[in-house]
């Protein structure tokens, strides 16, 4: 690889693991959310699963994606989720006034039964970040690297590269993000902001598939449009970090996140 494509390459991962970390955060809180009725003892034994769930259902959502990320179908699937899990987000937190982590458990639930939540949880938090590692590596140089399924061998490691370490942050450093979403509230509305403006990038590319060719491939591989995304992606980043005001007073990260990061 040269300077120049080891460097957008270099970008792609900063931003995933960013992305991966605001996931990380959210996964592991809703987890904790969800464990907290049972015994300490299946608690532990719940959040272990939970874990490991995540773990083998990111990496096969990638190796599914990377099969039939090629399918113009999917890549419009893809883009429509992410646009929708982005305004969704939006629409709860400034229209309908909600956030994800005021909702309880109404009934509680016997252990197997919260497990399989949790994993079902999992599985919507692999989706998503499987999908927007997708979407951000899709469009990059090929590499000499051999193909793996559908993608380009340098795509496919970036993208299994950012799904591990949000793994790793998962397992390590969970308490600081919730800590650090909690004083910077914002920086959660511009990480899903990012999610739709990556949506975009994946909607654009299905419309310069040579199956629909309604927009011009060479524009969406151009120099310019690459600016204009990495532009609008660091204003939205930079402007949820500087626009977000320090809560006071911070609430005390859930004990159920320290057990997985303990254990």
């Amino acid at each position: 690889m040269d300077v120049t494509l080891l460097l957008e390459y270099g970008w792609v991962l900063l931003v995933l693991i960013g992305l991966e970390g605001i996931l990380a955060a959210d996964n592991a809180l809703v987890m904790a959310v969800m464990v907290k009725h049972l015994p300490e003892e299946k608690r532990k034994k719940a959040l272990f699963y939970g874990l490991a769930g995540a773990v083998i259902l990111r990496l096969g959502a990638l190796f599914i994606i990377s099969f039939l990320v090629n399918v113009w179908q999917l890549q419009a699937i893809g883009a429509i989720y992410l646009l929708y899990i982005s305004i969704n987000h939006l629409l709860k937190k400034f229209v309908l006034k909600q956030s994800e982590h005021t909702k309880k458990v109404k009934k509680e639930s016997g252990f197997w039964v919260t497990v399989l939540k949790v994993e079902v949880a999992d599985l919507a938090f692999a989706v998503d970040s499987i999908l927007a590692a997708v979407a951000l590596a899709v469009t990059l140089p090929a590499t000499t690297l051999p193909t793996i399924g559908g993608l380009d061998g340098g795509q496919f490691l970036v993208i299994l590269a950012g799904g591990i370490i949000g793994v790793i942050i998962m397992r390590f450093a969970a308490t600081y993000f919730v800590k650090l979403l909690k004083k910077k509230p914002n920086l959660e509305t511009a990480a899903f902001m990012i999610v739709g403006w990556v949506g975009v990038k994946l909607a654009l590319y299905t419309l310069a598939h040579p199956d629909i060719d309604l927009i011009s491939k060479h524009f969406i591989e151009s120099a310019t449009w690459k600016l204009i995304f990495w532009i609008v992606l660091a204003a939205i980043a930079i402007g949820g970090w500087f626009l977000s005001k320090e809560e006071q007073e911070v609430e005390e990260v859930p004990t159920e996140l320290k057990k997985v990061e303990n254990q």
